[in-house]
């Protein structure tokens, strides 16, 4: 009868002849189980509203900050503790020569890098030191040179372990066109 009535759901069972202090324990204790009960699920459902109200807030956080980004520069990267790179956008593959290859019978174009410039960023990134727009020179597969300014950062866990760097970039080309431009008209003035 026990094991049939606690399958049915029962949760306590009180022997007769009744001892009224022993059934009035036991009322207390299933009410007051009861309300606890309920108290764990209102608790838990006002964990699950928070938890959906900050994942909401941190996607809103992170939309601003990926439109900031956009705003503020052309791309940005991220690369892991290895340096392999792991986000990138905009034109960061054709920039990083991670390119289609050429058609058949075309040359293959290289896309050299200033490596005095880009030594400077690679000693930044090996010592875990932020930098700010500093620029590096290549020429892009037509054969033109590009200016391009970076900025970056390392990142790091709660616990100080190193994760890997990530920063913006931008084609700073036609501002130092144009600001080779200015310099040449004002040095023609002076001579």
């Amino acid at each position: 009868h026990k094991l049939r009535a606690l399958s049915a759901g029962a949760r306590d069972f009180i022997a007769k002849p009744f001892d009224l202090i022993e059934v009035q324990t036991r009322i207390r204790n299933m009410i007051e189980m009861r309300l606890l009960y309920r108290r764990l699920q209102d608790h838990n459902a006002t964990l699950e509203r928070t938890v959906e109200a900050r994942t909401a807030a941190l996607r809103a956080s992170e939309a601003r900050f990926r439109a900031f980004a956009r705003l503020s520069a052309d791309w940005f990267w991220e690369q892991d503790a290895q340096g392999q790179l792991t986000e990138g956008s905009g034109p960061m593959p054709e920039l990083l020569g991670m390119h289609a290859p050429p058609a058949a019978g075309a040359a293959s174009v290289a896309t050299p890098w200033d490596a005095q410039q880009c030594a400077v960023i690679l000693e930044h990134i090996e010592a875990r030191r932020p930098f700010i727009d500093l620029r590096c020179r290549r020429v892009d597969p037509r054969g033109q040179v590009q200016h391009l300014q970076l900025s970056g950062e390392p990142t790091f866990d709660e616990t100080s372990r190193y994760l890997g760097f990530r920063g913006v970039g931008s084609d700073v080309t036609e501002r130092m066109r144009s600001e080779a431009a200015v310099w040449r008209g004002a040095g023609e003035q002076m001579g």
